[in-house]
């Protein structure tokens, strides 16, 4: 990558000497493993277990191009006059439309996972070495790329080998994968992974405002803080699993974060350079481009036959009798060979794996996770395959992070482990399904149940004594708190009812009631919640002329129970002491 830069240079440099002090002030200044900002060591940046446990990577570890971001700064000084613009300013020029896609998915991120600390140059970092800025901003106006933006099919041949899992309906290819769109998604990951952002009510991964936001859900997973340089260098890995990789995208983001502006749609600068050298990348409509800068993709110019001799060029050299060729030219197989099998093809069937029982309150995390094995049909453990876990039906329970669809690599074992459940407040079962990425083999099937809130024990917060004149008002509302195994019970369902006694928790047909909204009295209130401190305060009590003793019984989801002693009695008078007697 030093070389390629070097050579990048020297196309405006003055000497050799230039070029090799500026890739040594690059280096010092802008290398991943320079520690001034925090950046840890590049022996450091490997994916970590989550990281590697996702799809691979969003875009099955695509080529990316590999341009580096000029020396000078993005933003420099305005300068009085005419004189030519400053060199590399046009590198730090984004196209408006990309631009905007970016900001509005961070802002997007901002309020759906504040956590994560998205920075919108991150997801502009991303896009320049996977697409260019979407080839310099050629997108319409609803930021749906003109032309499509494919990677080489991942058919194993110098790339990774990943089977057709979209039957072409993204890439157009029925046989293999390929990286698709300006942030480059391969079709499995696209399919958990996209996102609507422009409300056209499709998930297009050549929408660049669709792609941006999908990528920002990406990078945010597995509940990451960009804002710590770990989590960020999991992130960028996990996107593309490459070292060099993540250090290109971490010199564009600091880049960025120093100073960019807008230009036009369609005018942004167009990388030349490739991490494949150009090798295999699908042909598309051509894209203007620097003279003398390699089409990225493009096939090397075929030789010039060789000029006949010219004659009279030194006597002349009887010609030989002509040869049957070969039926079957040497070394050439008469059919084309197969590729190789990869562990996916192997997968029979997906076994659970000691799945335990999956029960949960709604509002909390599942502390069980489901594991599933993949087997061979002699039951043979399987390692490096992809497992799909998706939650199906109308359900609001998703995985840890927000999303309902997640991936995850098998281990050496055959296992996979789905990241934790969050339940969410829709009670009942739910469906998840486990499959096999690429491959149609049967899937296997978890439920897991979301019950009710719980509370198992109330406590009154106040002992004020709970009294009433026959007529009037308590004076004193009933407040209680709920708990579940001594926390907070939150949210948790109530029933107030003013009982006949003890041993009769019908509704009482006389003393102290509440009032409906029409003013009318009723003896059981339904529907009552805690709120976020465990706490239910109940409406105002009234009595009517019955005086005594009552009782008002609270009881919650979860069997917890408190009652609670009503006391109406007349106001007690005071008879006048009798006059003293007059003194003799």
């Amino acid at each position: 990558m030093a070389a390629q830069f070097g050579r990048r240079l020297c196309k405006g440099a003055a000497t050799t000497a230039v070029a090799a002090v500026a890739v040594a002030a690059l280096s010092a200044s802008q290398a991943p493993g320079v520690n001034d900002h925090g950046r840890q060591a590049a022996a450091d940046a490997t994916p970590s277990p989550d990281a590697s446990a996702s799809d691979g990577s969003a875009t099955g570890n695509s080529p990316y191009y590999t341009d580096l971001p000029p020396l000078n700064s993005p933003s420099p000084s305005p300068s009085t006059g005419t004189g030519p613009t400053t060199p590399g300013t046009s590198e730090a020029g984004i196209p408006a439309t990309v631009l905007d896609a970016y900001k509005k998915a961070e802002a997007a991120l901002r309020d759906a996972k504040p956590g994560c600390n998205l920075p919108w140059q991150l997801l502009a970092a991303i896009g320049r070495v996977e697409s260019g800025q979407a080839r310099g901003g050629r997108v319409n106006a609803e930021g749906t790329t003109i032309s499509p933006i494919l990677g080489p099919q991942l058919d194993g041949n110098g790339f990774a080998l990943i089977k057709d899992t979209d039957n072409g309906a993204y890439d157009g290819n029925s046989t293999y994968d390929q990286a698709v769109g300006p942030m480059q998604f391969i079709p499995s990951t696209w399919a958990w992974a996209g996102r609507d952002a422009n409300g056209d009510g499709k998930k297009d991964p050549n929408n660049i405002y669709d792609a941006a936001l999908a990528a920002g859900h990406y990078l945010c997973r597995f509940d990451w803080d960009l804002s710590d340089q770990k989590d960020l260098d999991r992130a960028i890995l996990s996107y593309n699993n490459s070292r060099e990789y993540l250090n290109l995208v971490m010199r564009w983001l600091e880049y960025y974060r120093k100073g960019t502006h807008e230009v036009p749609d369609g005018t942004g600068t167009l990388p030349g350079n490739r991490s494949d050298n150009g090798a295999g990348a699908s042909p598309g409509p051509s894209t203007p481009r620097t003279p003398g800068t390699p089409a990225a993709g493009g096939s090397k110019p075929k030789p010039s036959p060789p000029a006949p001799a010219k004659p009279g060029g030194g006597g002349t050299t009887k010609p030989k009798p002509p040869t049957t060729p070969p039926a079957t030219p040497p070394d050439s197989p008469s059919t084309p060979p197969s590729p190789p099998a990869t562990p996916t093809d192997t997968v029979h069937h997906l076994e659970d794996a000691g799945t335990a029982k999956l029960t949960a309150m709604a509002g909390d995390a599942f502390t069980k996770r489901i594991s599933t094995r993949a087997e061979t049909k002699a039951g043979k453990a399987v390692g490096k395959v992809r497992i799909r876990f998706t939650i199906v039906g109308d359900t609001d329970t998703t995985f840890t992070g927000g999303e309902s669809v997640a991936t995850v690599a098998t281990n050496s074992s055959g296992v996979a482990v789905a990241p934790a459940l969050q339940a969410g407040e829709k009670t009942g079962d739910v469906t998840v399904r486990a499959t096999v990425v690429g491959r149609m083999v049967a899937g296997l099937d978890y439920t897991a149940t979301v019950t009710e809130r719980a509370a198992d024990a109330l406590a009154r917060t106040g002992d004020a004594a709970l009294t009433c004149a026959p007529g009037g008002e308590f004076a004193n509302q009933v407040e209680v708190k709920a708990t579940y195994k001594g926390a907070v019970a939150d949210g948790v369902a109530a029933t107030a009812t003013l009982i006949k006694s003890a041993d009769d928790p019908t509704a009482n047909d006389k003393g102290p009631f509440f009032k409906d909204a029409d003013g009318k009295a009723v003896r059981t209130l339904t529907g009552l919640k805690t709120d976020a401190k465990g706490l239910l305060k109940l409406p105002k009590l009234y009595a009517d002329d019955t005086t005594g003793t009552f009782l008002l019984r609270i009881t919650t989801e979860g069997g917890a129970t408190l009652t609670v002693e009503l006391t109406v009695a007349a106001a007690e008078t005071s008879s006048p002491s009798p006059s003293a007697s007059p003194s003799a």
